[in-house]
């Protein structure tokens, strides 16, 4: 028995699964502790349904996946508005060197997946999957890349970069305390005093990214809307911010898309929602430059819906069987990435970074950048810091550029190795 599903049949089950993912998340702590997002949790459950229904030959499912490619367009192009240069430049050198070391990263993670598996008998692709579209790019990126890397002939993309992206979160939270410990035994760096409490000062979310805690929705970036400033901050006063935040989205896609088929007519071939990314990033600057208000906290309220309704579409068509095959090679490449990112960190991060304590610090987060995501960078510096000192300029760094900045890169990065391994 098949069961073709519409759009709409689709995003309700969607939702469904969402909710469910987030009532096992509540109830099993392990999930909670390694930062499992609830919808690849929903969306899992899912696929194993489906993988049963498929092994037994009783059941299985046909997906129209337009809202799945929608909902990637739309996660991305909320990516391209806030890679701001402003907020680059507030950030000052650390931020430059911290995207510097990712940077390296991703293409030294992609270097070893794609060589690992021409070594181990794979579709290149394959490595792709377990490089810097899992690690560094978790389980977004890989819902994303995944069905681009299997039309390219990597069959089984999807599911291993997924797996792969699981593994990442686990790992990263495992190495970082470890490569903190050895780094301050071996390089004997003098730890910064604690706090009169005894703990280590944690800056709150919104002291990490804004200057005013209740500026709502602007940045440092972004200066409070007094008085007329022109036509965006007017246009702001007499339609709710969350609906400008839309406009501007509707607007990136659409010129985007536009961008798209003018590229293909040329046959220049990328994936759709580079363009929209790029295009938004255009816009953001522009408002920054021209000192308008920008709807920071609204585009992220829609950049999480729409990861976390992609990600559940994304795992429920996933063909858990196809990933039989490439299950060894993958492990193999995954344990030699893990192994790579913590020297990396050891050597390289703490390097670059300035061979001190928040040097020290700042390559535990790099640990979870680089195999998970910045929630766990940020679990990682936290008991990092509580336990031998605070770091503000780690707290400041790593969620600036693990939220605002690496996704954009590494989404370049990984479209060029696309073109060059397919």
């Amino acid at each position: 028995m098949v069961f073709e599903l519409g759009n709409a049949e689709v995003l309700g089950l969607a939702g469904l699964f969402l909710i469910v993912g987030n009532m096992i998340k509540d109830r099993v702590g392990i999930l909670s502790r390694f930062f499992i997002p609830a919808p690849v949790i929903g969306g899992l459950l899912f696929s194993l349904i489906v993988l049963v229904g498929h092994q037994t030959h009783l059941f299985d499912f046909e997906f129209d996946n337009t809202m799945r490619d929608l909902l990637l367009i739309m996660f991305f192009t909320t990516i391209g508005f806030t890679a701001s240069l402003e907020m680059l430049k507030k950030g000052g050198i650390a931020v430059a060197l911290f995207i510097a070391c990712c940077t390296l990263l991703v293409l030294l993670q992609n270097v070893i997946g794609v060589s690992l598996a021409q070594l181990l008998g794979v579709h290149p692709l394959i490595g792709l999957a377990a490089g810097s579209v899992s690690l560094t790019g978790g389980h977004g990126t890989s819902a994303a890349f995944g069905p681009l890397l299997e039309q390219k002939g990597a069959v089984g993309a999807l599911p291993a970069s997924l797996a792969a992206a699981t593994w990442g979160l686990v790992a990263g939270s495992m190495i970082g305390g470890p490569l903190g410990l050895r780094l301050l035994r071996r390089r004997r760096i003098s730890r910064p005093l604690p706090e009169a409490d005894g703990t280590a000062a944690v800056p709150a979310e919104d002291e990490l990214l804004t200057d005013d805690a209740d500026n709502e929705g602007a940045g440092p970036e972004t200066p409070a809307a007094e008085g007329p400033q022109g036509p965006l901050d007017r246009a702001a006063r007499r339609q709710p911010v969350s609906l400008l935040a839309v406009i501007f989205l509707c607007f990136a896609i659409g010129i985007g898309g536009a961008v798209y088929a003018v590229l293909e007519d040329h046959h220049i071939t990328i994936p759709a929602y580079l363009t929209a990314m790029v295009v938004a990033a255009i816009i953001r600057n522009y408002i920054d430059w021209r000192g308008h208000r920008f709807p920071v906290r609204e585009m992220e309220t829609i950049s999480e819906i729409s990861l976390g309704f992609f990600l559940v579409l994304a795992l429920m068509s996933m063909k858990l069987w196809e990933l039989a095959d490439v299950f060894g090679p993958i492990l193999i490449i995954l344990v030699v990435q893990t192994i790579v990112v913590f020297f990396f960190a050891y050597y390289i991060t703490y390097l670059i970074m300035g061979r001190d304590y928040d040097a020290a610090t700042l390559a535990v987060g790099h640990c979870g950048v680089g195999l998970g995501a910045t929630p766990n960078a940020m679990a990682n510096i936290q008991a990092f810091t509580l336990a031998n000192g605070p770091s503000p300029k780690a707290f400041f760094v790593i969620p600036i550029v693990g939220s605002l900045f690496i996704d954009f890169i590494n989404a370049i990065v990984i479209t060029v190795f696309v073109n060059v391994f397919a």
